[in-house]
Order: C-alpha cells, then sequence, then structure tokens
C-alpha cells in the first residue's frame, strides 16, 4: 500500500476516534521533508446548540493533523478556516 494512503487512514481513524464527528473527508496532504501535513474536514454537532439543548446540527469544519514518518500523530489543531474550500453553506 502506498505510503500516502496510510498517512490518510491514520488520520481519519485518528479523527474519528479522538473528536465526535460524523465523517472525516482528507482534503489535503503534503509531505514536508519527513513530516506529513494533513487537512481534513469533518462534520461534528454545533457545540453551541448542545450546550443550550437544542436540536443538533452538523458544522463543517477544518483540522490540520502532523505525522512523522513512522505514522505517529505530532500534533492537530481546528483550523478557523481553510483557504480554496468554499465556505458558503
Amino acid at each position: 500500500m502506498s505510503k500516502i494512503i496510510e498517512v490518510k487512514k491514520t488520520v481519519v481513524k485518528f479523527l474519528k476516534e479522538n473528536i465526535n464527528c460524523y465523517d472525516v473527508t482528507v482534503i489535503k496532504i503534503e509531505k514536508i521533508n519527513e513530516i506529513w501535513k494533513i487537512v481534513a474536514e469533518v462534520y461534528e454537532d454545533d457545540s453551541f446548540l448542545k450546550s443550550m439543548k437544542l436540536p443538533p446540527k452538523q458544522v463543517r469544519l477544518f483540522y490540520s493533523v502532523m505525522i512523522d514518518e513512522n505514522l505517529e500523530i505530532t500534533s492537530f489543531e481546528r483550523l478557523n478556516s481553510f483557504e480554496g474550500v468554499d465556505n458558503a453553506s
């Protein structure tokens, strides 16, 4: 199996196990030296609506994940936005 497919599967599995999301789509994979930089689009319940005990609504969010050459997650963070993606609902 190609390394890029392994990286994608690792990120999808990590995000599904560590954040409460419904769907994960990898939208960017980039390798710089020995570090893989990945951006994933996920759909989660709106935390504000959840806190107000209102009916859930899914929102689209973006996460940045970095993986080393051994497929270990070295960092991840939620992004405020992602350039190149249509932000219209």
